[in-house]
């Protein structure tokens, strides 16, 4: 007899539909979503479920869909610090993962994602669509993979930092927190804290 898990969602944009979409994939049934208003663009016809601090009489699991690093962690925090055990994470069928890797709740590793040997991936992480992390990486809390980017060995991102789509990590670098990577950046150094740093090789932009 199949089990039925339902989910429903946090925030319910852009970055919320392929979450919505890797769920249905792994067999979860999409209960609805909570946002700070009922949307009126509803691409997967969902029942609005009120505000995100109503979820107090959910029966199913929850995720944090949210896009931007830091209101997903606000989101996250708020909520798991009653009930964490609701949330889960999301592993989409088609994403390589090594049976070596760490990977906390709320994390989401979408198509095509190669996680490597050793590698841990933090509370509310996105390996976003064909992202590449080697082995031995850190990616710490609510940080961002973005699509296509690349990790060699032995890297560290930071809590909330967001590395662009079609980066270029060299192994060994230690990029701090809540720092963001422009697409198609190449780092060949350790990037300190609250940094935005584009081009090859990467530097500083001076806003």
């Amino acid at each position: 007899m199949k089990i039925q898990k339902n989910i429903s969602f946090i925030g319910y944009s852009g970055h919320a539909y392929v979450c919505i979409e890797t769920a249905q994939l792994l067999g979860y049934t999409v209960t609805g979503y909570h946002d700070f208003q009922e949307l009126e663009q509803n691409p997967y016809n969902l029942r609005f479920l009120g505000p995100e601090e109503q979820f107090e009489q959910h029966d199913g699991f929850l995720f944090g869909s949210i896009g931007n690093n830091n209101i997903r962690e606000k989101v996250f925090r708020t909520i798991s610090a009653i009930k964490r055990d609701m949330f889960v994470s999301l592993l989409h069928p088609s994403a390589t993962l090594s049976k070596t890797a760490t990977i906390d709740t709320n994390v989401l590793i979408s198509a095509g994602a190669i996680v490597n040997a050793l590698s841990n991936i933090g509370i509310g992480a996105i390996i976003n669509t064909g992202a590449i992390v080697e082995h031995e990486c850190t990616i710490k809390a609510f940080a961002h993979i973005a699509p296509g980017a690349t990790l060699a060995g032995n890297v560290t991102v930071g809590k909330r930092s967001f590395i662009g789509a079609g980066a270029v990590v060299k192994q060994g670098v230690t990029i701090g927190n809540d720092v963001i990577v422009g697409a198609g950046a190449v780092i060949i150094k350790d990037i300190p804290d609250n940094l935005t740093v584009v081009g090859n090789p990467a530097k500083r932009l001076i806003k």
